[in-house]
């Protein structure tokens, strides 16, 4: 695990580094200002090598970083990060069971807030209702904690809050234009890029915490996945934002994100709830379709048209308007 507020030694060498290129770096410069031996400086770099920057490296002139890395690491994501409190906490993994399941570990901490759990892979990643969740190498696989003062009305505004972040996130950066699909998903000519997963404590009326899991196939094998989850009937097509061919560093999204995130929550604070529904809105593949909608106490069927100010989807079917707070979707063909 690699952390964003634990500076590490090869964090300092690529902050030398970057503040140097495309110049080398000498060595004794390096062990000078880091008071490290050439030694463990060497053993630092080939560190930051096996993570994916490429260093070049020449006997009595020094060291040059060529190319950064593709890894979500801490300090890649908060360096340049224009938030103030959101991911300003930051937990790296290479691997992970889940950071949903690390989140809820961090909760239980006083003054973790904002905290930002994010993973190259998830052994164990769960969707919602504890679905698996196939979260391979090349995908964002991350949770963040948030505590607050909110009443627990608001926790059904969270899904479409952080699917509208992500879509103009991926607006912004990837200029990929995505659909949102009632109440938790992305998606790209009808398959699914992203999916969230909102986790909450409630106490006396109040949200103690609430932990948002998002899970983005940025950059996967699709048809990996959709071997994974063939048996799964609510499957309705896996894609990528990127293909292998393209090279696009994922930091700069996450950056983005946490931004657009930050944002919609001070607007839930100051209660402009009603720009989030209509952003959210416009960007929707689920309002004027005729949907049937598979709930815990039974099956429900009607025409989508609209959200209410909660994130509650309207149904209309026979002149009567029904709100529907959770549920499984599908579209009629």
């Amino acid at each position: 695990m690699y952390t964003s507020f634990n500076e590490t030694t090869f964090d300092k060498i690529i902050t030398l580094l970057k503040s140097h290129q495309p110049q080398f770096v000498s060595g004794e410069k390096l062990s000078k200002t880091l008071s490290l031996s050439r030694a463990a400086i060497w053993k630092n770099i080939k560190k930051l090598q096996s993570l994916g920057y490429k260093i070049e490296s020449r006997p009595k002139i020094g060291y040059r970083l060529q190319t950064n890395t593709n890894l979500l690491l801490p300090w890649e994501i908060s360096d340049g990060l224009q938030t103030d409190t959101i991911g300003r906490k930051i937990y790296y993994f290479d691997k992970i069971d889940s950071t949903q399941n690390f989140a809820l570990e961090l909760a239980q901490k006083p003054h973790e807030n904002g905290s930002l759990v994010i993973a190259e892979r998830q052994t164990q990643g769960r969707g919602r209702l504890n679905r698996k969740w196939v979260s391979p190498k090349g995908g964002i696989w991350m949770s963040i904690l948030l505590k607050p003062n909110f009443e627990s009305s608001y926790i059904s505004l969270f899904p479409m809050v952080t699917s509208l972040a992500l879509a103009v996130s991926i607006e912004k950066i990837l200029k990929i234009k995505t659909e949102l699909k009632w109440p938790n998903d992305l998606t790209i000519k009808g398959k699914k890029i992203a999916g969230i997963l909102i986790d909450a404590s409630i106490e006396s009326n109040k949200i103690d915490y609430i932990i948002i899991g998002i899970g983005i196939n940025f950059k996967i094998k699709p048809e990996t996945v959709i071997k994974s989850i063939k048996n799964n009937q609510r499957n309705y097509g896996i894609t990528t934002l990127i293909k292998k061919d393209q090279k696009v560093n994922p930091v700069e999204l996450v950056q983005q994100f946490l931004f657009e995130l930050e944002q919609s929550y001070n607007n839930v604070v100051s209660d402009s709830i009603e720009k989030i529904r209509k952003d959210w809105s416009k960007r929707s593949s689920t309002i004027g379709k005729t949907i049937t909608a598979t709930t815990s106490t039974g099956i429900l069927k009607g025409k989508a048209i609209g959200i209410d100010k909660t994130g509650a989807l309207l149904l209309s079917n026979k002149g009567k308007v029904q709100r529907l707070l959770a549920g499984d979707i599908t579209y009629k063909n």
